[in-house]
């Protein structure tokens, strides 16, 4: 965020991802969503990231973490925020960019789908005059809770809190691929086509953050 004062939040959510540090307004769609908001948090306008309501250059900047990929027109939103933002930061991931074994051995299903849903980072210069790309390591005690969060913690995936947070898990049964993953942490089978990424304390799992103007 820089140096910026005041910051737009677009797709909020629960208001995980929101500074604390500087005036934030967020917007968000869901009314689920805004009412999971905890006590304190930033006021929330209930809109969508395809017709903000703010006048051209309102916010210092506009932040988008992890939620790009759920608008139904990606383009038209990206515009939005830089019409109502001096500059945007987006968090998004390249499936293509991943060597995970989550999706490759036990999930495949959801790497199809999201190389349909994610666009590339690259692809964010064909909206924004400045695009600046940064690959966003994963530590192996992330606590954040997205799809590739556990990927030196492979128990955490059976644990039904964990999965319900993150959306992949709610389009698909996961039954089939927790079940091939049990088995193969149980006969080493895991441990010995992934073992050596026990000794590694971050990761590069195909996050970008996008820094735009």
């Amino acid at each position: 965020m820089g140096n910026a004062r005041r910051v737009l939040n677009v797709g909020a959510g629960t208001g995980s991802y929101e500074p604390t540090d500087r005036a934030v307004i967020a917007v968000e769609p869901s009314e689920i969503m805004i009412h999971q908001r905890a006590n304190g948090s930033a006021p929330v306008v209930c809109a969508s990231a395809m017709a903000l309501p703010f006048p051209d250059k309102s916010f210092d900047a506009a932040l988008a973490p992890l939620t790009v990929h759920h608008w139904p027109d990606q383009t038209r939103g990206l515009r939005e925020m830089a019409r109502v933002a001096k500059y945007c930061v987006m968090l998004t991931y390249e499936p293509s960019s991943s060597a995970s074994w989550l999706t490759s051995d036990y999930f495949p299903e959801i790497a199809v789908h999201d190389r349909a849903i994610f666009s590339p980072a690259e692809s964010y210069r064909n909206i924004f005059t400045r695009v600046e790309i940064r690959a966003v390591p994963i530590p192996h005690d992330c606590s954040d809770g997205f799809l590739e969060a556990y990927w030196r913690r492979p128990e955490t995936y059976f644990d039904p809190g964990a999965r319900s947070a993150i959306s992949s898990f709610a389009r698909f049964d996961a039954g089939s691929g927790l079940a091939q993953l049990r088995r193969d942490l149980d006969d080493g089978t895991w441990l010995s086509r992934h073992g050596h990424l026990l000794e590694k304390t971050e990761l590069d799992l195909g996050y970008r953050l996008v820094i735009a103007s």
